[in-house]
């Protein structure tokens, strides 16, 4: 298939059709979680946006190499210079090893991600796997004389990089006098010979518990390095796409950029996406203001902000209809209607999966065959244009739409014609299950028990036994299922 896929690249603040350097591979990294608590519902935005990126590169032929990092070192406190390391936190709280709180959370992780249907990344190094290849970075940074070491500390040297005719701002539009004037000396940031210097190694005090030797002692890597050493490592010095968050945008990705030039000379990265952030009823989403959910208090609905529990599909469909871009504003009322919603996509994949051409003499609807065919490049049109997945809901459901009228009128399919009917199916199922990722939730017996009970539902309806046919109605609604009588017999749906 071929595609002619826009993106929003933050470097250029502007859509730019996208190349790959070496078509039809394509090199993707994408900042993956510090595994010191649960994920949360931020974590899912991002999670969901660089799934779907994944999926429709691949659903227009790309062979994807996706890398996700897992970051188990080096993230201090306040994402500074000084501090506690986040992990090493947690685990003098639990009083565990660091690398028990690490499974522990990327356990977890990897279980809500497969909850939200995500694709697993080709590769997911872990920070603390690759010191060898983060001090050999460091070394080349500081050969090229754009990093110098302190007190068994090395920080990068951000003057001498824009002497250089480099720009550490590019990314965010920051500008470094402006940063320098707003700055405050911090404690701890006096051996640096300018504050705005990040660190690229730290020296582990007497108390730090996760470090490693190196030349310049025993010590631990900064944050941002470590991203910087494995999409090298994995991707090549330059690489196609860069994700994460706009929370990320700025240091970590601009620091990311001057590493890289310090090192390999060359910008690592073509495209630099970024998903826009999650707020919670129109509020910031923060610890500090305890209002974070964590995905498996909204799986359980185990949370004061929630009015009841919502299943993953629900949360990946709420996270869709918006455009990745856009700021997204957590409500009940609106997971409520993003569950509606979910529920009739399902509901027409199932009865499209079920759909047979039938054959007849009929004369084609040209109108209907018109809107089909609009409704389909508009789904493509819509992820082409910066994957904007609120676009290809909006054509689903007029998809959706003829699905009905096919389910509940067979000869339309001959009104159709033979190959619009099976465009229209095909693209239908596509769309929904490779590109947005959506399935169908339900347990594995589910069919069997309601196949038995529609047949005593069909039974209780021949011998007019209404008070039956009215509970079985009933006691399938309670538990979200609705029976629908048809003219070629009883067929149920997922509530909406």
């Amino acid at each position: 298939m071929q595609s002619s896929l826009k993106v929003y690249n933050t470097l250029t603040r502007k859509k730019e059709l996208f190349t790959p350097l070496n078509p039809p591979f394509v090199g993707m990294y994408v900042c993956g979680p510090t595994v010191y608590g649960d994920a949360h519902l931020g974590h899912a935005r991002s999670a969901v946006t660089f799934d779907t990126v994944h999926r429709y590169l691949k659903f227009v032929s790309y062979k994807v190499r996706y890398v996700r990092n897992i970051t188990d070192v080096g993230h201090l406190e306040r994402d500074a210079d000084e501090g506690e390391d986040k992990i090493s936190k947690k685990a003098k709280l639990e009083q565990l090893e660091p690398m028990e709180v690490v499974q522990r959370y990327t356990d977890n992780y990897h279980r809500d991600m497969d909850a939200l249907n995500i694709l697993h990344p080709s590769i997911e190094p872990r920070a603390s796997g690759h010191i060898p290849e983060q001090i050999e970075m460091i070394e080349e940074i500081i050969k090229n004389g754009l990093a110098y070491e302190i007190n068994g500390s090395v920080y990068f040297d951000i003057r001498k990089y824009n002497e250089g005719n480099n720009n550490y701002g590019k990314l965010s539009g920051r500008i470094v006098e402006d940063m320098l004037s707003g700055s405050r000396e911090l404690e701890g940031q006096q051996e640096k010979r300018y504050p705005l210097d990040f660190a690229l190694w730290k020296k582990a005090s007497a108390e730090h518990i996760m470090r490693w030797n190196s030349p310049w002692g025993e010590g631990f890597p900064g944050w941002h390095l470590e991203c910087s050493a494995m999409s090298a490592k994995y991707l090549g010095k330059q690489f196609d796409i860069h994700g994460g968050g706009m929370d990320l945008l700025f240091p970590h990705h601009e620091c990311e950029i001057a590493q890289s030039q310090a090192s390999n000379h060359t910008d690592p990265v073509r495209y630099w996406l970024h998903n826009n952030l999650i707020t919670i009823n129109s509020q910031k989403m923060g610890r500090s203001l305890n209002n974070v959910i964590n995905l498996q208090d909204l799986f359980s609905g185990n949370h004061d902000l929630l009015a009841q529990a919502y299943s993953p599909m629900t949360v990946r469909f709420f996270i869709l209809q918006a455009h990745y871009r856009s700021t997204l504003d957590f409500s009940n009322e609106a997971l409520v209607a993003a569950r509606k919603g979910y529920k009739r996509i399902i509901n027409g994949l199932k009865i499209a999966k079920q759909l047979a051409y039938v054959s007849g003499e009929a004369e084609i609807d040209i109108k209907s065959v018109d809107e089909i065919n609009k409704a389909i490049t508009a789904c493509q049109a819509g992820m082409d244009d910066d994957l904007n997945t609120a676009v290809v809901i909006a054509n689903l459901f007029t998809l959706l739409k003829h699905i009905h009228k096919l389910h509940m009128n067979t000869t339309y399919s001959a009104a159709l014609g033979e190959d619009v009917f099976h465009r229209l199916i095909e693209n239908y199922i596509a769309y929904t299950e490779e590109v947005l990722g959506l399935k169908e939730e339900q347990p594995e017996a589910l069919n069997n028990l309601l196949g038995t009970l529609l047949e005593f539902y069909a039974e209780a309806k021949a011998n007019k036994a209404y008070d039956k046919v009215d509970s079985i109605r009933a006691k399938l609604k309670q538990i979200g299922i609705t029976v629908k009588d048809m003219k070629a017999g009883i067929d149920w749906a997922y509530e909406e």
